[in-house]
């Protein structure tokens, strides 16, 4: 069984910072994708970033394009995505996900998701 867990979000201001860990077991760090998405209220998910876990190569939505960064830990079975300069657009729920989908897809294909954490920027 696999299990994604996300932790780490919270309220902070425009500007600020917020680190997101995805806690991983049952899912090989092997190969495959692993990603963090978004939705908001009344859209769908969003990719946001994904890391292709064999190579580390990494993509990012071009909205956050160097504010977000993806990363991985094999040894604790972690993915994160550290989040600087926040802004109130990217308030939402934020998933972690895995599987196999091609990780420069934009879509929601992930076999497997975590039940968010939630994000909130305020003006």
């Amino acid at each position: 069984q696999v299990d994604l867990v996300e932790s780490g979000g919270g309220s902070v201001q425009a500007g600020g910072s917020l680190t997101l860990s995805c806690a991983v077991s049952g899912y090989s760090f092997v190969s495959g994708c692993m990603g963090w998405f978004r939705q908001t209220p009344g859209k769908g998910r969003e990719r946001v970033a994904s890391i292709y876990l064999r190579t580390s190569s990494t993509y990012y939505v071009d909205s956050v394009k160097g504010r977000y960064t993806i990363s991985q830990n094999k040894a604790a079975s972690a993915l994160y995505l550290q989040m600087t300069n926040l802004k109130p657009e990217d308030t939402a729920l934020y998933y972690c996900a895995a599987g196999t989908w091609p990780c420069s897809d934009t879509s929601d294909a992930a076999n497997y998701w975590g039940q968010g954490t939630r994000v909130t920027v305020s003006s």
